[in-house]
């Protein structure tokens, strides 16, 4: 493999997804960010719908071959007469994760509010029914996605506190129970990505290899002081000790090129929330672009791990 070449190949027919997909009813005008997951033998994608009033909801669409999306007639029914869910979602509730734990899936989604934003949790068993287990974070965080297994005996999570609105860094947590965490520890620091100096934050589901776990992160760097560019990067943590980076890319691995990432509500964004790998190892990966609608681009675990290595 040339390490010259690109470690993402764009889908050709790309955006896969637009809000003129959605029911004519329903008002959506903009699809992007959303979580994707194949579950016994068929795509879901857990999608950020939003209208024109920026009202976001999260909106199940299915596919057979990962390519083709069909959103359903109706979201994801929500517990809006929580006072609690109703008081920390006042604002939004956006870019859903979804990973599979013994059995059944869990979507992490950010909620936005008056307090900032926390980390909140579903749960599912068939992608029809979803149980709301509460919020998972104190604020101001976001960006949170499970490990599809336990470390040492504890569920694990990579997520980006805000300590700043110019600055942030990816941090690993554990849980005995999906609902408190803690021994929190720094990953990565957005000052060793040399193309993302404003802040980082974990992307997709981490990817068990022997070599260690696969992350795509997403970066972002300011140009011009006030534009913001997303970008997609990749790492390898250690199996047992997630905190540990073994590897990292030193060039993005996808970067806005096209009209589709360049213009639209927000330019110049690749920003991923769900990736799929195949039998064959190749990896499929859905993101969002300029925060309007969804695409694809593929690679493989080998062309990751190489991209970590050598790039």
């Amino acid at each position: 493999m040339s390490l010259h070449g690109p470690i993402v190949d764009r889908y050709p027919n790309n955006p896969i997804l637009t809000g003129a997909d959605f029911p004519p009813d329903s008002g959506i005008v903009r699809v992007f960010n959303s979580g994707v997951i194949k579950w016994r033998g068929r795509y879901i994608m857990a999608c950020r719908a939003e209208d024109q009033a920026l009202v976001g909801r999260i909106w199940i669409a299915d596919s057979t071959d990962g390519y083709h999306f069909v959103p359903r007639p109706a979201p994801v029914a929500m517990p809006e007469d929580d006072p609690e869910y109703a008081e920390y979602t006042a604002g939004m509730i956006y870019d859903p994760r979804i990973t599979e734990l013994d059995g059944r899936c869990y979507l992490v989604h950010a909620a936005h509010s008056a307090h900032t934003c926390r980390l909140s949790l579903l749960e599912t068993e068939d992608f029809e029914q979803f149980k709301w287990l509460g919020f998972i974070s104190e604020t101001d965080n976001r960006n949170g996605v499970l490990f599809p297994e336990k470390i040492k005996g504890l569920y694990a999570r990579l997520d980006r506190p805000n300590p700043g609105e110019e600055f942030g860094d990816i941090w690993v947590s554990y849980s005995p129970d999906l609902i408190f965490w803690g021994r929190s520890r720094c990953v990565l620091r957005n000052c060793q990505v040399r193309w993302a100096w404003s802040k980082i934050g974990p992307a997709t589901v981490p990817i068990k290899t022997p070599e260690g776990w696969l992350v795509i992160f997403h970066g972002v760097r300011t140009q011009c002081k006030s534009h913001y560019v997303y970008q997609l990067g990749v790492c390898l943590l250690d199996l047992e000790e997630p905190h540990r980076v073994l590897y990292r890319a030193e060039e993005a691995i996808l970067e806005p090129r096209e009209l589709y990432e360049l213009v639209g509500q927000t330019p110049s964004v690749v920003f991923s929330a769900g990736a799929v790998v195949e039998d064959n190892g190749e990896v499929k990966i859905y993101y969002g672009a300029a925060d309007t609608v969804m695409c694809l681009g593929t690679t493989s675990v080998e062309r990751l791990l190489e991209a970590c290595k050598h790039r």
